[in-house]
């Protein structure tokens, strides 16, 4: 029986394309997106017996020859035709059935995750049904099939809102047309489409080796959260690192009330808020006041490893949490061993801590409660709620060095200093207020 599959498409270009993701993506990366798409879906056009068609937007021969590198010059492509969008895809289903087809359905581009089982199932379904759609859960449809041009499935006044479906099914079901369906997917035309589609990503293996996955986990929108307090010693050297970052993601500097120069040594272009004194309190106040997807809470005596955004979007393409792990310029054998523990803590007990360069999934941030403003242990409360919630940590390969300025110089007076924080936490742990647990650490600081 002959078979055709319609790729329904207008040409990638910047500015033409994925319009409604922008302006979290660039035209460029629109662009890019929609060749992923496509990528994709032709490979799962290639797994199905069927012949392929391209019907894409008018526009002389530039849409087919940049479709052509894309999807490669051994299919046949022609140039939608009609007025309106119901008209263009019955007009490219009436072209193909008259070279002959029994059966043919039509896909869009906006479902990268379509497989090939979804096609050969709606084949499977023009069996014994008149009509197949592949649903969407915004209630349009990717996906139409069926085994001669049926106009009453392009009926419909209006294309673009939650009840496209349903409509064209009670016009077809006045017709006496019988419908069967495909499996249900996702579309993905908005940046929040995008963003669900990443948590998806990170459970599904099969995603993460397509096009669409690995470009949209390299792209994921990051922003740097920094806390300061009276950081006029460093906060010039700690900006050079952050020199090769600007343009690539967000960087908010959080000051929670310095009485020294800081702010007048931070550099024009970055974004500074205020907030009350508090680590707890000036990270959460950063996680508002921010965009990304990504939130990395940094501090500002740490010292970032190369490509540390490649790093983090590594890691999070397969866990919700994780940080970098830390590691000190001091030789000081217990400053390692601090070093080993502290990371083994990491992947054993499942705790990390502020100056490891912990970042998050922004969703997951905000619904375990962000940090707990109190005066110390913020960022271990915040590892037990992610621990108490069973979220699973990542670990970036490369470390944060971290200054070693709380540790007191000497062997024993370090050593002592560890054992104190272990107790410390052990205190929290059993209920001693966060605010006199603060003091006892001013008190050995």
């Amino acid at each position: 029986m002959k078979q055709a599959i319609i790729i329904f498409t207008r040409a990638p270009m910047p500015g033409r394309t994925k319009t409604r993701m922008m302006p979290c993506l660039t035209p460029k990366q629109c662009e890019t997106l929609h060749i992923c798409f496509l990528k994709d879906i032709g490979k799962e056009c290639e797994k199905c017996r069927a012949d392929r068609f391209i019907c894409h937007t008018p526009d002389g021969d530039r849409p087919k020859n940049h479709l052509e590198k894309i999807l490669g010059k051994q299919k046949e492509y022609f140039p939608q035709r009609g007025e309106h969008l119901g008209e263009r895809m019955f007009r490219a289903l009436e072209e193909v059935f008259e070279k002959g087809y029994e059966k043919c359905v039509l896909i869009g581009t906006d479902v990268p995750e379509l497989r090939s089982r979804d096609l050969r199932k709606a084949f499977e379904v023009l069996n014994t049904q008149d009509v197949v759609f592949g649903k969407t859960y915004d209630g349009g449809y990717y996906l139409v099939g069926m085994k001669k041009p049926c106009r009453e499935v392009f009926e419909i006044d209006q294309y673009g809102h939650e009840s496209v479906l349903e409509d064209t099914i009670k016009t077809l079901s006045r017709s006496g047309i019988t419908v069967g369906y495909t499996k249900k997917h996702w579309d993905m035309d908005t940046p929040w489409d995008l963003k669900e589609y990443r948590k998806r990503l990170r459970a599904n293996k099969v995603l993460k080796q397509t096009e669409t996955g690995r470009y949209a986990a390299g792209i994921a929108p990051i922003s740097i959260i920094i806390p300061i307090y009276n950081e006029e010693k460093g906060i010039v050297k700690f900006q050079e690192q952050l020199k090769e970052l600007r343009g690539k993601c967000e960087i908010l500097f959080v000051d929670g009330g310095s009485t020294d120069h800081t702010l007048d040594f931070i550099e024009p272009g970055y974004s500074v808020i205020h907030s009350e004194k508090g680590r707890g309190k000036q990270m959460n106040a950063g996680a508002k006041a921010s965009s990304g997807d990504i939130l990395f809470f940094l501090h500002c005596d740490s010292q970032l490893p190369p490509k540390p955004l490649a790093e983090i979007r590594r890691v999070m393409r397969d866990y919700q949490a994780g940080c970098f792990g830390i590691a000190f310029h001091s030789p000081n054998v217990f400053m390692f061993t601090c070093r080993v523990i502290s990371n083994h803590r990491i992947k054993d007990r499942k705790i990390m801590f502020g100056d490891q360069g912990i970042f998050v999934d922004r969703d997951l941030f905000f619904e375990a409660g962000m940090f707990p403003e109190i005066p110390i242990m913020e960022d271990y409360q915040f590892s037990l709620t992610l621990k108490e919630k069973r979220v699973k940590l990542g670990m970036a390969g490369k470390r944060i060095y971290t200054s070693d300025r709380r540790f007191p110089k000497g062997t024993i007076p370090k050593l002592r200093l560890m054992w104190t924080m272990n107790r410390l936490r052990t205190m929290y742990r059993n209920g001693v207020p966060a605010e006199r647990i603060s003091e006892m650490y001013r008190d050995i600081r």
